[in-house]
């Protein structure tokens, strides 16, 4: 399964030149076969995305002969720039974003006829803006739109691809189509006057499988080829299922590996029920009481310093509680630990090459150092509480953790409203590198795991939510 999904992703990179510079201090990737002249593309990722989320869309538009374009918005990837301004504003941290796209496209694409924007989900918004204030700009392709600015006028050459897994999203784009046909649904183009406009549905995706469907794809090169009156023959595959295939092949092939690791007598849990509740609901509860009515503000990373905060309190109250009921943490197996350091490193590697960024910037090390204070404790405290317990008593573990940050947004809805963002990378977290770190930890005990998942996390979380300066 790996080297098919290998074979399928190096294939959809096959004679494609990648080029990397800067214009100004943001990160550009070009795409394009050999001596490409076609029009120029600029491509805009959504919030904590990166490049390398958009090549399902690069690839195959650039091996159709488009110059692609892709860059990454401030403070996001690895563009170390911070994000700034008031991002309730439009002319804060919107503005800002705004002048970028202007600047990129005025760097690569000089008098060269209407540029395409394509953007997903944040970027939206801000594409439309910059389509309604400059005269050099071509066909839009919007993903998981929802920009209030898309009205009956602008843009005037739209395609709205949006997942079938988008109930609220499929709503406002059926609308915004509505606008210029009252008459028209999911799979039409709509007319009205120098007015074209397409919504089309991606099936079976969500808000980022969306950026792999075939469909999306196919559509949008569908889209620009009409615009620039030109004719593509070329297959776009499946990454989506290879980038899966991939990342779960390399899971799967952790759990042999991880046999030729020495056994090591494990202790056994003997929680009770009663100690089992008592140890996932007090820090529950305690850990988002403390947490915001301490109020740190120290990492220039959304919502980081709380998270580590949150985590340490949630952990430590665990940990000590754990101590009480004299539950042994196991002692510290090396090679354990190594193991799946490097396990985890590779994973890393084949998501920063095909899916989204995973390596950080000189910038983000301190943060990712820093954010393990509250990592550590936390994920030594899951790694004792999960081993060799059922797949209830390791999903009431894991809910506990997400029900106290609900609890935390409650609290303070305006000041950790980016926490939501935060519960569909640890739900990924736990079924990734949650499942190799229980392999490790049946051979050789909770605490090399704890530690070495405590690390991954850091770096998982401090390379995937973009810096921000107020």
């Amino acid at each position: 399964m790996i080297f098919i999904s290998l074979a399928i992703l190096e294939l959809a990179r096959h004679d494609i030149e990648i080029t990397r510079f800067n214009v100004g201090q943001t990160p550009v990737a070009r795409y394009a076969v050999a001596d490409a002249k076609g029009p120029a593309i600029v491509v805009a990722h959504g919030f904590a995305g990166s490049q390398q989320m958009m090549q399902g869309y690069a690839l195959p538009l650039a091996r159709a002969g488009y110059r692609v374009f892709v860059f990454e918005f401030l403070g996001h990837g690895r563009n170390s720039t911070p994000m700034s301004g008031d991002v309730s504003a439009v002319d804060g941290t919107t503005q800002l974003l705004m002048e970028q796209v202007a600047d990129v496209m005025n760097a690569v694409a000089p008098e060269s006829g209407p540029v395409a924007l394509i953007g997903h989900s944040m970027a939206t918004d801000i594409l439309v803006r910059v389509a309604a204030s400059r005269d050099d700009v071509g066909p839009l392709v919007l993903i998981s739109a929802f920009s209030q600015q898309v009205d009956d006028r602008v843009p005037d050459d739209l395609l709205l691809v949006v997942g079938a897994w988008e109930p609220r999203l499929r709503r406002f784009a059926e609308d915004r189509l509505q606008m210029v046909d009252p008459e028209a649904r999911a799979g039409d183009t709509a007319t009205n006057g120098i007015v074209l406009r397409r919504y089309v549905v991606a099936p079976f995706a969500e808000h980022v499988s969306v950026l792999q469907s075939r469909t999306g794809r196919r559509e949008t090169l569908t889209w620009l080829d009409r615009a620039y009156g030109r004719t593509s023959d070329i297959t776009i595959l499946s990454t989506g299922w290879a980038i899966l295939g991939l990342l779960g092949g390399l899971v799967m092939l952790f759990r042999p590996i991880c046999r030729l690791l020495p056994k090591r007598e494990i202790p056994h849990q003997s929680l009770s029920l009663g100690q089992t509740a008592l140890v996932l609901t007090i820090p529950m509860l305690v850990a988002p009481v403390i947490a915001v009515t301490l109020d740190v503000d120290v990492l220039p990373v959304l919502v980081a310093d709380y998270l580590a905060l949150h985590m340490l309190v949630f952990g430590g109250v665990q940990l000590v509680l754990l101590r009480m009921w004299r539950i042994p943490a196991s002692s510290l197996a090396w090679p354990a630990l190594g193991v799946l350091l490097l396990a985890c490193a590779l994973f890393g590697f084949a998501l920063d090459r095909y899916a989204a960024n995973f390596w950080p910037t000189a910038e983000r090390f301190w943060i990712i150092v820093a954010m393990m204070i509250g990592t550590l404790p936390y994920m030594t405290a899951d790694a004792i509480l999960t081993a060799n317990q059922t797949v209830f008593r390791r999903l009431w573990t894991r809910a506990s953790f997400l029900a106290s940050l609900g609890i935390a947004v409650a609290l303070d809805f305006e000041g950790l409203f980016f926490l939501m963002l935060i519960a569909p990378v640890l739900f990924l977290f736990y079924v990734v590198f949650g499942a190799m770190g229980r392999d490790a930890s049946n051979r050789s005990g909770p605490l090399s795991s704890g530690l070495a998942l405590g690390m991954v996390l850091a770096w998982a979380l401090g390379v995937s939510f973009p810096i921000f300066e107020a």
